[in-house]
């Protein structure tokens, strides 16, 4: 449990100040804690820029537990950024599924291919320079900066944007511009010359186990003498909740249609969710189509045949995966279908006729993928 007060008979001076002496301590304090209490992961074992930079790319929106085995697997098959380059995008897109946030593996392979065509394979150490490469924002580049180059460079992601919120006792909205403006200020003024990168990693430590967003450990903080919100008893209400988005449930079919012992897919376009995967043929459903589904699942061979131009029969329900995507809650009701008649026009899209093998090495949505598994 986390203490009310510190019990101090003399003022906590807040880090936002500066003086020399408290930051001194706060430095050091917090570098004895990462020292004897740090994690051991993957990327921090290394100092190389690409594996530096395909962590924190990994990390985006995932946590640590999910991105190990991804990280090992994924610099296994890809050990420089010139055999990332030199990939097919579908290769690239096959080791990065299950990860989510698609967009993220498909501005890895294009930051790669310039990194290797136009930089010789180095990436650049200035902050401004590395976000000129496709999918770099301002933390990413801090963090190749400061861990690859052991650079100074502030980093605000979730972790640090909580702790630093606390240490300053900030109450408003941390994702507003102010907010943001405060904190980067903040962080580039805590940075220290010497030994930034793990003076970053090890906030980013304190505020994943430590600074945590409910139940923080207080009592294990090595800097809580310099945290307003500790001082003030304020640990739970600050910081400033983000707004959770209002979730929408929405239904949508997903047909597995066969034919000659081959199965029907398409490839995903861009600008669509999970671009550059493959999924089954799936189509949103208005609550008209849900109903008329559940009285009559031959409705299902009237709307293969408007949207696809195909004539197929179809069968039973093979199953129904619930699953969340940004701000809503899909169900997805897939039917088994068997092909009568008809082909499909490349004006509609990219799909294709695959045995159940082929299909399996294809990157797949995660629906895509626990569909692809009754296959057999």
């Amino acid at each position: 449990m986390c203490a009310a007060r510190a019990k101090s008979s003399s003022p906590t001076t807040p880090v936002a100040a500066l003086d020399p002496a408290v930051a001194q301590k706060f430095r050091k304090s917090l570098k004895a804690r990462y020292a004897r209490y740090g994690r051991n992961l993957p990327w921090r074992e290394t100092q190389d820029p690409y594996h530096c930079w395909i962590s924190e790319i990994m990390l985006q929106q995932t946590t640590v537990v999910a991105v190990v085995p991804y990280f090992d697997r994924f610099l296994t098959r890809f050990p420089t950024v010139h055999e990332l380059a030199a990939a097919e995008e579908a290769e690239v897109m096959r080791y990065w599924e299950g990860l989510g946030y698609y967009s993220r593996a498909r501005n890895i392979h294009k930051a790669a291919k310039h990194v290797s065509a136009e930089l010789n394979g180095a990436f650049p150490n200035l902050v401004d320079k590395l976000q000129e490469l496709p999918g770099i924002g301002r933390y990413t580049a801090g963090a190749i900066r400061s861990f690859a180059f052991d650079l100074p460079a502030p980093i605000v992601e979730a972790n640090t944007l909580r702790l630093y919120c606390r240490l300053l006792g900030f109450d408003g909205d941390p994702r507003a511009r102010e907010g943001q403006n405060r904190l980067w200020s903040f962080a580039e003024e805590l940075v220290p010359a010497n030994q930034p990168g793990k003076f970053n990693q090890a906030l980013m430590e304190l505020g994943a186990v430590v600074c945590t967003p409910t139940n923080p450990k207080c009592s294990e903080c090595p800097v809580s003498f310099a945290c307003q919100a500790f001082v003030t008893g304020r640990q739970t209400e600050i910081p400033l909740p983000a707004v959770r988005p209002v979730v929408t449930a929405v239904t949508e079919l997903s047909a597995i249609v066969r034919r000659a012992g081959q199965y029907l897919v398409y490839h995903r376009a861009h600008g669509e969710r999970w671009a550059g995967l493959w999924d089954f043929p799936r189509f949103p459903l208005d609550e008209s189509l849900v109903k008329a589904l559940k009285r009559h699942p031959a409705s299902l061979e009237k709307i293969l045949a408007e949207r696809l131009g195909i004539q197929i029969v179809a069968g039973d329900l093979l199953t129904e995966i619930c699953h969340s995507v940004t701000r809503y809650r899909i169900t997805l009701r897939a039917f088994q279908c068997e092909h009568l008649t008809g082909e499909i026009s490349e004006s509609v899209g990219e799909y294709r006729w695959l045995d159940a093998d082929e299909v399996h090495a294809l990157p797949l949505s995660v629906t895509g993928r626990k569909l692809a598994k009754l296959l057999k």
